[in-house]
């Protein structure tokens, strides 16, 4: 009897295993859907933090032993004037007593966004809403005692004490005036929108003005109504006119601007300021148009003086990163910079003007997170490891002492308390989804937060191949680093089809041993159906030093897809492979790369799926371009040598052309001059427009139909 159990359930288990995953598991089912800690800040005092639970209390937890402590506030019965408030994200203001409740996000772009705000009172209970508009960027003073925001391109400041909202600029006007508030390339390529910064006194807020009248405007329909709506919008594209922009200073006491003069030169970029805690000086970095030569300058508000403070010049280009944080003890910034050959921390003295780099080898630091300056210890993560993995490490403000925090291998993402005395590390490899842990500095695991058993309990119900990390030659000495997933029956002797994907632009990284989102589960479901995935990192990609990054340095695209072409006749010399069915794809750089691969590799692709695709250079916008191509006219071949549409009359394969008609960002232009021509050269092709889609091609059932079409391509092209 108890054999027959035994038999019975193998048969049953191995029966079990044998389930398919099919598109609406993954898009409509939410059959795979990952487990993450919500809602989750360090409070200030680094023994505690915040999280919604179940039940949408935000609650103040400790880190030692995960009690909860208090329910701060009940997020589900949140009321203003007798409506409910549905609270999607709360900013704390810096005494921790008042929140700042966001509702209703509307996007105006990636990462403008819209909101209802509100001021919840911790102590009281009560919520004022003290605009009736939606608003950007509400943020705390550092006193909690006022607000600043940007309203139709204009700022404000809401004074708490008084209930009063202040109007600070006037000559705010759509394409033409923006007050504290990026511009579209700005947002796009600097990668921050809220264009305004409080004085840790209190006492000033400096701002960006983007005067963008001459910047050249680009439009696209809405098809929403009779008459679709023309939107229209300013967009420098590479080689055009770029905002004039100025720093700005409020002083609160009387609520005057000035102007603050940082030169005359106005074809220049400002991607960052920054207030120093130590000296109350505003930091405005300046970076010119060829992005090559950064300039910080130090202004003081009480005096007007402006100076020089740092500077560093690229061969090629500055990476401009949010990695810096001002020292309390001493007037000092620590700051991350290429200029040893890899990303490494350093140390800038304001006093003495020395920069001393604190972290050194050939592997760089992915993200520095927080100082503890009681035992003057520094806390980053970093690639020493491995190139695909990250890990937790901790170094003397000297540099010595460096120690490893985190031991198990593949990719760590670290929340730190303030002063890293614990952390939440979000822990994942290529095989297994993640564990989220809370931590102490040690490395000492004091509880496991969420763990993805649910996720992992239904992985054993579907046949899921092994995703390998391996190393792929490109011809020319040189090692790639890839993964690959094969069918489970992968050595039955037959060859199989190959489907590539890549990204491939610059410092991107797709091969690392983490897990992956979404698309693990689509290419599971193609490993089911036959075919091999894989994924190489070529030349171009990040976090194997500046030289590997920076050399398509003026010709992007072309070492890239020689890179991608040597990847995929070496896959199709492996026994399990057939080389005649090897197909690309990838989606906006990686869809420029899957084009330029089957144009220039005609005879090593079958099929090639371009989504979202740049096709010429010229099209895109400046700073992205002209970081790493010069302007077009300085680098004319250099564009027109790696441009898509140049090279259509190569074309044997199958080519599947996908893109929104509200795409913003890599403009719909692009596709429809590929189609051109493709049509001058009499090439045959497959298309797909996407309605007022914007670049990410979502919202509602988007997503499903769009795999349902890659799906349908996919097995019947490659």
């Amino acid at each position: 009897m108890n054999k027959f159990i035994t038999l019975l359930s193998l048969i049953c288990t191995s029966a079990f295993a044998q389930k398919e995953i099919s598109l609406e598991d993954i898009w409509i089912k939410g059959t795979f859907k990952t487990e993450a800690v919500a809602g989750f800040r360090s409070m200030n005092d680094g023994n505690y933090y915040t999280e919604i639970n179940e039940k949408k209390e935000l609650q103040k937890v400790s880190f030692q032993d995960g009690k909860v402590v208090e329910i701060l506030a009940d997020f589900s019965n949140i009321l203003c004037k007798g409506k409910k408030v549905n609270v999607d994200e709360y900013i704390f203001n810096e005494a921790q007593t008042k929140m700042l409740l966001l509702e209703g996000p509307q996007n105006i772009y990636r990462r403008s966004v819209l909101y209802n705000v509100y001021v919840y009172n911790l102590a009281t209970k009560s919520v004022i809403q003290f605009c009736d508009d939606k608003i950007l960027h509400a943020t705390f003073s550092p006193q909690g005692d006022k607000v600043a925001y940007v309203k139709s391109n204009n700022l404000y400041v809401y004074d708490l004490s008084t209930n009063k909202e202040i109007q600070i600029t006037k000559d705010g006007e759509w394409n033409k005036i923006i007050n504290g508030n990026c511009d579209w390339v700005y947002e796009e390529e600097f990668g921050f929108t809220q264009a305004f910064e409080w004085s840790p006194d209190g006492k000033y807020l400096a701002f960006y003005k983007f005067d963008e009248s001459k910047v050249p405007e680009f439009n696209f329909a809405k098809y929403d109504n009779l008459y679709p709506t023309d939107v229209r919008f300013k967009y420098p594209k590479a080689g055009e006119k770029n905002s004039t922009i100025s720093i700005q200073l409020l002083k609160l006491q009387n609520n005057k601007v000035s102007k603050i003069n940082i030169g005359n030169d106005t074809d220049i970029y400002i991607p960052r300021i920054k207030w120093n805690v130590y000296d109350g000086q505003l930091l405005i970095y300046q970076l010119n148009r060829k992005q090559n030569n950064l300039n910080i300058l130090g202004y003081q508000p009480n005096t007007n003086k402006i100076t020089s403070i740092y500077s560093e010049i690229n061969n090629r280009y500055v990476e401009i990163k949010d990695e810096i944080i001002f020292l309390k003890n001493e007037n000092s910034f620590l700051h991350t910079s290429e200029k040893s050959g890899y990303n490494h921390i350093w140390k800038f003295n304001l006093d003495t003007k020395q920069d001393v780099q604190i972290t050194n080898g050939n592997w760089e630091v992915v993200q520095l997170l927080s100082t503890d300056e009681k035992l003057k210890k520094i806390y980053y993560t970093s690639t020493e490891e491995s190139p695909l993995e990250r890990h937790l490490y901790s170094i003397l403000l000297n540099g010595n002492n460096k120690e490893k925090i985190t031991n198990q291998s593949g990719t760590h993402v670290i929340e730190c308390s303030n002063g890293c005395k614990f952390y939440l590390d979000v822990h994942s490899s290529i095989n297994t989804p993640a564990v989220s842990t809370i931590c102490n500095n040690s490395g000492s695991v004091l509880r496991i937060v969420k763990d993805n058993a649910k996720l992992k309990t239904i992985m054993k119900e579907f046949t899921i191949s092994t995703q390998e990390l391996i190393k792929v030659p490109n011809g020319l000495g040189e090692d790639l680093n890839a993964w690959v997933i094969k069918p489970a029956n992968s050595n039955d002797g037959k060859k199989h089809p190959l489907l590539m994907f890549q990204y491939s632009g610059p410092g991107s990284q797709q091969v690392t041993n983490s897990f992956m989102g979404r698309d693990y589960w689509w290419y599971q479901m193609l490993a089911q159906k036959g075919y091999v995935i894989a994924c190489v990192d070529g030349r171009g990609t990040g976090f194997r030093g500046e030289e590997f990054k920076k050399c398509t340095y003026k010709q992007l695209g072309k070492l890239e897809s020689d890179d991608q072409i040597a990847a995929a006749k070496y896959f199709g010399t492996l026994p399990y492979i057939d080389k005649d069915r090897i197909g690309i794809w990838g989606w906006s750089y990686g869809g420029y790369m899957s084009s330029i691969c089957i144009l220039k590799g005609a005879d090593v692709f079958k099929s090639a799926i371009a989504v979202a695709p740049v096709t010429n250079w010229r099209y895109y916008d400046n700073i992205y371009t002209e970081r790493y191509m010069q302007k077009p006219q300085d680098n004319a071949s250099g564009y027109d040598d790696n441009s898509p549409v140049n090279m259509v009359s190569k074309l044997k394969g199958n080519y599947y052309l996908i893109h929104g008609s509200a795409d913003d960002n890599v403009h719909y232009q692009n596709s429809m001059e590929m189609i051109n021509a493709l049509i001058k050269a009499d090439k045959d092709f497959d298309s797909e427009a996407y309605p007022n889609r914007a670049h990410g091609i979502s919202g509602g059932n988007t997503r499903y139909h769009l795999y349902k079409r890659l799906t349908k391509f996919v097995l019947e092209k490659i």
